[in-house]
């Protein structure tokens, strides 16, 4: 749960799936404990990062392109390879009072 600089407070949803190396002749490819708990980790504070710092606008814009999931995916190589990250969901928990008297 992030909050924009312009009162909303939204709830990220990320999904990404884990990636065969070149030389892998298993068919499956799955991440150790650790490295799921490390992944989810970086994957919260980059988007905890994007989020806290603009308003909603700046948000979608920076949806659009997927911007966030790229570098959501290209930081957690170190980790473990990724590939199809996505923002899957945003819900607006809380919307900020609008006040008439402003216009």
């Amino acid at each position: 749960d992030v909050s924009t600089t312009d009162g909303y407070k939204v709830r990220m949803f990320c999904i990404g799936f884990t990636h065969k190396r070149n030389n892998q002749i298993k068919k499956t490819s799955y991440a150790q404990h650790a490295q799921v708990v490390n992944i989810r980790a970086k994957m919260v504070e980059i988007m905890t990062r994007e989020v806290s710092g603009g308003d909603l606008r700046e948000l979608v814009n920076k949806l659009l392109p997927d911007s966030i999931a790229k570098d959501i995916e290209k930081s957690c190589q170190g980790i473990y390879p990724l590939h199809d990250v996505h923002i899957r969901k945003i819900k607006v928990l809380k919307k900020p009072k609008f006040d008439i008297n402003k216009l």
